[in-house]
């Protein structure tokens, strides 16, 4: 067999109709790609499926073929003869030897093809396109009733945000409800515009080491108060009120 291949053994008798499962590799890149193949291909046939596969083109291939265990069993060198002729069986390996005077890795560098790239007045026209689609269905960007819609009712928050810190007065008892958690008692230090976050928010002392911080945030003090005993929480979450300082009861004890 080994000086049949470096005899460059031709063809012979069919071997039998059906497909057969290849290894394909090329002279052009180190990687290895396993595909199936009908035995009743010509050669000639053959070779334009490969050059889908590893980008030579086909006439100027040349092809050798190798057993599962990497021995060389001949050339493909017959374009008129079928695939099935070769001693082709499942895990043999095809490999591509290109002679069009590319370059090692030429084809995997996709930075080297060149892009196609649309006109924005061409893109505009076209109607299958993404844009046509989200402007006929009118979302996204393209909603602009729904976009004016959401800035009103944003705008209509913040100046109930606005009205309800107007109403909270500095020093006054509170309450403070959030959602998920008791009920706390505090005192309001601060009302006002943030750094660390928009809209408009109250900072409280609690009466008990319930807060996260000592009245400052991010490097800007808004008030003092003791670590953790200081929050900052939205003014719908306050209700001001006659809400007098827990007592412990200690004092009473002698």
């Amino acid at each position: 067999m080994k000086a049949a291949a470096e005899a460059g053994a031709g063809p012979g008798p069919l071997l039998g109709t059906g497909s057969v499962s290849l290894v394909v590799s090329s002279s052009l890149n180190a990687f290895r790609t396993h595909k199936r193949y009908s035995t009743g291909l010509t050669i000639a046939e053959f070779k334009c499926k490969l050059e889908l596969v590893v980008g030579s083109p086909a006439s100027c291939m040349d092809l050798e073929l190798y057993s599962a265990e990497e021995q060389l069993l001949g050339r493909l060198d017959c374009d008129e003869a079928l695939l099935g002729s070769y001693p082709v069986a499942d895990g043999c390996r095809v490999h591509v030897i290109d002679r069009s005077g590319a370059r090692i890795g030429e084809y995997e560098d996709v930075s080297r093809v060149e892009k196609y790239e649309m006109a924005e007045s061409d893109y505009e026209k076209r109607p299958e396109s993404l844009r046509s689609f989200l402007r006929q269905r009118r979302w996204g960007r393209y909603d602009a009733e729904g976009t004016r819609r959401r800035a009103d009712e944003q705008q209509q928050r913040r100046a109930q945000e606005a009205a309800l810190a107007a109403a909270l007065p500095l020093g006054a008892r509170c309450q403070v409800r959030l959602p998920g958690q008791p009920s706390k008692l505090a005192t309001i230090m601060y009302v006002g515009q943030t750094d660390f976050k928009p809209g408009y928010w109250v900072g409280v002392r609690y009466d008990e080491p319930l807060g996260k911080h000592d009245g400052s945030v991010g490097g800007r003090r808004y008030f003092e108060c003791q670590p953790k005993y200081g929050a900052f929480v939205k003014p719908q979450s306050v209700t001001p009120g006659d809400f007098p300082e827990e007592d412990d009861g200690l004092e009473d004890e002698l």
